[in-house]
C-alpha cells in the first residue's frame, strides 16, 4: 500500500518539516537531556544513534510496508531553530485509517504551548489524510504529556500497553 507522506506544516509560531538524516545533527542537543527519557526509558542518543534512526524512519514505511510512518522536526519560526518533533504510525484497521501518535519536546522549550501547538497541527494534517482515528500512550505518571492530550481532545482509557495509558481521539 503506498502510504501519504509527510508534507510541511506551518502554524503560528511552528513551522513542522518532515523528518531527513540531516536533521540528527541539531537534533542530538535537542533530545540530550536526560530528563526526556524519565517516563520512556532508554538514554539520550548519539548523532549516529539518531542518523540510523532517522534513515530508517524517513523510508515513510515500516519495512513490511504495513504501516506509514509520518515524522517532523519542529522548528519556532521566529529562531528557525529545532525544539522538538511529532510523529505519527499510521496503518489500516476494518478498512480505516489510524494512527499511533507521539511528541517530544526539548526540556528548554517545555511549558510555552509548543508540543500542543505542533500536535494539534500534525492532527488536523492527519485528519485531511482521512485518518479516522488517532491514539497516544503516555506513561501514567507524565502529567505533561496527559495535559497535551487533554488540550487536544483526547480521551484517556482503561487499557494499557507496556505501562502506559492509551489516550483516543476519534474524528
Amino acid at each position: 500500500m503506498p502510504w501519504m507522506r509527510a508534507l510541511p506544516i506551518e502554524t503560528e509560531r511552528l513551522h513542522l518539516e518532515p523528518l531527513r538524516v540531516e536533521h540528527a545533527v541539531e537534533m542530538q542537543s535537542v533530545l540530550s537531556s536526560p530528563e526526556l527519557y524519565v517516563f520512556t526509558g532508554g538514554e539520550p542518543p548519539t548523532e549516529g544513534d539518531l542518523r540510523a534512526r532517522y534513515l530508517r524512519q524517513s523510508a515513510g514505511q515500516s519495512p513490511a510496508g504495513d504501516a506509514g510512518w509520518l515524522n517532523w522536526i519542529i522548528r519556532r519560526r521566529d529562531t528557525r531553530s529545532a525544539v522538538g518533533y511529532v510523529q505519527a504510525t499510521v496503518s489500516e484497521t476494518d478498512g480505516a485509517m489510524v494512527a499511533d501518535a507521539a511528541w517530544v519536546l526539548g526540556v528548554s522549550e517545555q511549558g510555552a504551548g509548543f508540543a500542543t501547538e505542533a500536535a494539534g497541527a500534525m492532527l488536523d494534517w492527519l485528519r485531511r489524510q482521512e485518518v479516522s482515528a488517532v491514539v497516544a500512550c503516555i506513561h501514567p505518571e507524565n502529567l505533561a504529556s496527559a495535559r497535551v492530550a487533554r488540550r487536544l481532545g483526547f480521551t484517556r482509557t482503561e487499557r494499557t500497553i507496556d505501562g502506559e495509558s492509551v489516550w483516543e481521539l476519534r474524528s
